[in-house]
């Protein structure tokens, strides 16, 4: 393959999700626009989960900016045209998900695994440094040890 086309084929992998909003999407209304790329960026395509609905070329992911697109011209809010959108596909669609409910357990696990893993890993260190000031085995220590290791 050439340089030009190794160019080529990366410009087109990093600009592939720009392209994914096809411009009879596009809203006529400058602001009304802006406010469905910016309520985009926090919605994600059921597909590929990993992108958002504006980077997916899913047919999902183009319905879902239709409908989203379709609300904000029928006058919904952003929270309105987003709940009607959660509503419809499950709030697995947020990129950022609600902090109430079953959610709450998910929004505190990470910090509350990572307390317990900074503590267990203190007490751990706190337990090794007592071992090492303890000094060496007396001998009835050793007499102990010997015979637990001949059994």
């Amino acid at each position: 393959m050439t340089m030009r086309g190794l160019l080529l084929a990366a410009v087109l992998v990093l600009a592939g999700p720009a392209f994914a909003v096809q411009p009879d999407e596009i809203l006529a209304d400058p602001a009304l626009e802006a406010r469905a790329r910016a309520l985009s960026e926090g919605l994600r395509c059921p597909v590929c989960q990993g992108e958002t609905i504006d980077e997916s070329n899913a047919p999902i992911a183009r319905d879902m900016r239709l409908v989203l697109r379709e609300r904000l011209v029928a006058g919904d809010s952003d929270a309105e045209a987003v709940a009607y959108l959660t509503d419809r596909y499950g709030e697995f669609i947020l990129f950022r998900p609600r902090a109430t409910g079953a959610n709450l357990f998910l929004w505190f696990a990470a910090p509350v695994l990572l307390l317990s893993a900074l503590v267990g890993a203190g007490l751990y260190v706190r337990r090794s440094r007592a071992a090492e000031r303890s000094g060496p085995l007396s001998e009835a220590e050793e007499a102990r040890l010997a015979e637990l290791l001949k059994d």
